[in-house]
């Protein structure tokens, strides 16, 4: 008899195979000794307390839900020549604590090469930068992010996208305000996210 495990993934159910009873493997070994009424090092083999489906009419526990936190980021970004400059801070309207982040910053021309970035940013390719926000408390709002790069060439114009590649595993249900795409215009102005 096989013993199945089950839980959600992406709004999809998912069965996995847990272990397999004694009786299928050939009676040997730990399992056998589970069969018998004692203790076993094997993990939900028979005798064993599971959470596993079927055995002793226990309920399968599902995963625990991610945590939900609100991550946002508001700043400012401007052109002039060849040099851009991004500043901006991160904001968790909660309810969860958040202990990590990364911000990606995408711009529509290619990046010159050698690019001197603050601590916490790295090269992400040719067009992108990753940026760390630190740890992000419920209701608050991080340290903010300056940084400055050189394009590979002078353009009259870049669109910077801004937006979160990973956030501790949270779940956020307003995405937009985190979601920014911004027309810079070579004119030393900063637009304003």
């Amino acid at each position: 008899m096989l013993l199945l495990r089950w839980g959600v993934v992406a709004g999809m159910a998912v069965v996995g195979v847990v272990g397999v009873m004694g009786v299928v493997l050939g009676g040997g070994g730990a399992a056998a000794a589970g069969a018998a009424g004692e203790s076993s090092p094997v993990a939900g083999a028979v005798g064993e307390p599971s959470p596993v489906a079927g055995t002793a009419g226990e309920p399968v526990p599902l995963p625990a839900a991610p945590p939900e936190a609100d991550l946002a980021y508001h700043g400012e970004v401007s052109l002039s020549g060849e040099r851009v400059r991004v500043r901006f801070a991160p904001q968790n309207h909660g309810p969860a604590d958040v202990f990590d982040a990364t911000v990606r910053l995408r711009w529509s021309v290619p990046l010159a090469d050698g690019q001197r970035l603050p601590r916490g940013c790295v090269r992400g390719g040719e067009r992108e930068v990753l940026c760390d926000t630190g740890e992000l408390a419920a209701g608050s709002r991080g340290e903010p992010v300056e940084l400055g790069v050189r394009l590979a060439g002078r353009v009259p114009e870049v669109r910077v996208r801004v937006d979160t590649v990973w956030n501790g595993g949270a779940s956020d249900v307003n995405p937009a305000n985190q979601e920014h795409e911004v027309l810079v215009l070579d004119s030393g102005d900063a637009y304003y996210f």
